[in-house]
C-alpha cells in the first residue's frame, strides 16, 4: 500500500540514518521539540541512552522497543546538532559537528543500542546533499545536474525498497572465488544513510549560498527516467577518463543507461576499447583529454569541499604495496592467510579499465576476488582510489619485494563523473546536455 509520503505527485519525506549503532548520544537542540511521550524538549543539550531496549532521555523513558520521536515546534527555525563521522572507512574519514532541520527519532535496535533517524522533505534533503557532495560555489548547471541525479537515485531506491528491497551480496561462484558488492538496501530501518555509502548528507551548514537553493528549486521534482521509471542514477567523484558500466561494480544485470562513455569530446576518445592490459596501461600512462583531467586549482577550489581537496592526484595516482604488507592486508581485510603475496593478476576488467575480478597468489594459496569495491578494500588500509590500475613488480618474479599500482580515477566510475560534470558546467554546458552525456537513453520528467 502506498504511504501518503510517497503518493504519486507528492514530495516524499526521507528517512535518513544519521547514527546507526549508538549506546549513548549527545544531541543539541536549538529550538523546542514536542515528543511522542507527551513531553517537551529543548533548547539545550540532551543525552540519550538505550537501556533494556528502551530510550531514556531527560526523564522520558519509552516502552521497550518503542522509539522516541521529536518534532520541531517551528520547522523553519528549529534545528538539532550531533557529532558525526564522515567518509566512514575511507581515507578522508573524520568527525565534525553537523546541524540538521526536520524531525528526529531515536529507535532501539537491541537491548543497549539505538539508531538516530532524521525525517526531512526530499527537496530540503537535496540542498544538503548537493552541497555535501560538491562545493556550494559550484556552477549552477552542475548544481542542477546533481540535484536531478541525486533526486533520481533516491526515488529509485525508495521504489526498490517498497517493492522488494536489496542488500549486501556475497555471491558464491562455485569456483573458489569471493565476489562481493554492497548496495544501499542493507539499511532496513531507514531509507538512506548520511555518508558515502548512499549520498553525503552533512547538514544545513553546507548550504552556504542562496544560488544553490535557487538552482535546485529550478529543477524541483525533475527526475531522470527510463521506460517511465526513476533511474538508479549512480555517480562517483572522478571516472579517470571513461565511465564504468553497472555490472562491474554491482549485480550482473545490464542497465542500459549505466554504460561506459568517454568523459570528453568524441574526437579525443581512445581509438580502441580497454580490452587488454596493454590498452589499459597506455590509457593510464598517456591519458586522453577528458573533462575530469582537471588540474586548474581555481576550478577545483570552486567545486570541491576542503576534505575532498585534501585528496591529490585523483585523476592519475600511484600506490606502492610491500609484498609482506599485501599479505597482511589480505589477512586482515579478507580473513584469508595466503602468506607472502607473490603475484597480483587482473582476471577481468570493465570497459573503463576497472578490475572486476583479480587473482591474488601467495606462498600459502591463491584466491580470485571481486567486485570493484572489494578489490579497492583488500589492498589498502582504507580503500584504493579505484580498481582501474596496472601492476608493476619490484624485485624478481616469484619473489617480489613490492607491487606498484598505477591507477586512474576516484570511485567506482559508474554514471555521472562529478569532476567531469563540474568542468562541463564551468564551461557553460546546460544541465540537460550534461545528463544526456552521462545517462544515455533516459528522459527528464517532472514527477511532482
Amino acid at each position: 500500500m502506498t504511504t501518503p509520503a510517497r503518493a504519486a505527485g507528492q514530495e516524499p519525506v526521507v528517512q535518513v540514518g544519521l547514527v546507526d549503532d549508538a549506546s549513548a548520544l549527545a544531541v543539541r537542540l536549538d529550538g523546542c521539540y514536542s515528543s511522542n511521550t507527551g513531553q517537551r524538549f529543548g533548547p539545550g543539550e540532551m543525552l540519550a541512552v538505550c537501556r533494556d531496549g528502551a530510550i531514556a532521555c531527560r526523564g522520558a523513558v519509552t516502552c521497550e522497543g518503542k522509539q522516541l520521536a521529536l518534532t520541531p515546534n517551528n520547522p523553519l527555525s528549529d534545528v538539532f546538532s550531533i557529532e558525526a563521522t564522515i567518509g566512514n572507512g575511507f581515507h578522508w574519514q573524520q568527525s565534525e559537528m553537523q546541524t540538521f532541520c526536520g524531525a528526529l527519532s531515536l529507535c532501539p535496535r537491541s537491548r543497549d543500542r539505538f539508531t538516530l533517524i532524521n525525517h526531512v522533505p526530499l527537496e530540503t534533503y537535496l540542498q544538503s546533499v548537493v552541497c555535501s557532495e560538491m562545493h556550494a560555489a559550484s556552477p549552477p548547471e552542475l548544481v542542477k545536474t546533481h540535484a536531478v541525479v541525486s533526486r533520481s537515485w533516491l526515488l529509485a531506491q525508495l521504489a526498490e525498497r517498497d517493492s522488494r528491497g536489496k542488500s549486501h551480496v556475497d555471491a558464491p561462484t562455485g569456483r573458489g572465488e569471493i565476489m562481493r558488492w554492497t548496495d544501499r538496501g542493507r539499511h532496513a530501518a531507514y531509507d538512506v544513510c548520511a555518508d558515502d555509502h548512499c549520498q553525503r548528507y552533512q547538514g544545513v551548514a553546507r548550504i552556504e549560498s542562496s544560488d544553490v537553493v535557487r538552482a535546485i528549486t529550478l529543477t524541483r521534482g525533475q527526475v531522470l527516467t527510463y521506460q517511465g521509471q526513476p533511474c538508479d542514477a549512480r555517480y562517483s567523484k572522478c571516472c579517470g577518463g571513461i565511465t564504468e558500466e553497472f555490472r562491474t561494480a554491482w549485480g550482473d544485470q545490464d542497465v542500459p543507461y549505466l554504460r561506459s562513455v568517454f568523459d570528453g569530446p568524441e574526437s579525443l576518445a581512445p581509438e580502441r576499447e580497454l580490452e587488454d592490459e596493454r590498452a589499459v596501461r597506455r590509457f593510464i600512462e598517456q591519458p586522453p583529454g577528458a573533462y575530469c583531467h582537471c588540474d586548474d586549482q581555481d576550478v577545483l577550489s570552486r567545486i570541491l569541499n576542503d576534505y575532498d581537496r585534501a585528496t591529490k592526484d585523483f585523476f592519475r595516482w600511484q600506490v606502492r604495496v610491500e609484498a609482506v604488507e599485501a599479505g597482511d592486508l589480505i589477512r586482515r581485510n579478507l580473513g584469508l592467510d595466503l602468506g607472502r603475496i607473490v603475484s597480483i593478476e587482473p582476471v577481468e576488467r570493465g570497459p573503463s579499465g576497472r578490475i572486476k575480478r583479480m587473482r591474488l597468489i601467495g606462498t600459502k594459496g591463491a584466491r580470485t576476488i571481486g567486485k570493484e569495491l572489494e578489490i579497492r578494500r583488500v589492498l589498502s588500509p582504507s580503500h584504493l582510489y579505484s580498481s582501474a590500475f596496472v601492476i608493476d613488480i619490484e624485485g624478481p618474479h616469484g619473489s617480489p619485494r613490492a607491487f606498484v599500482l598505477s591507477g586512474a580515477g576516484w570511485g567506482h566510475g559508474v554514471g555521472l563523473c562529478q569532476i567531469g560534470a563540474a568542468v562541463m558546467g564551468c564551461r557553460g554546458t546546460d544541465y540537460r546536455a550534461i545528463l544526456e552525456h552521462y545517462y544515455p537513453h533516459t528522459a527528464l520528467q517532472t514527477l511532482y
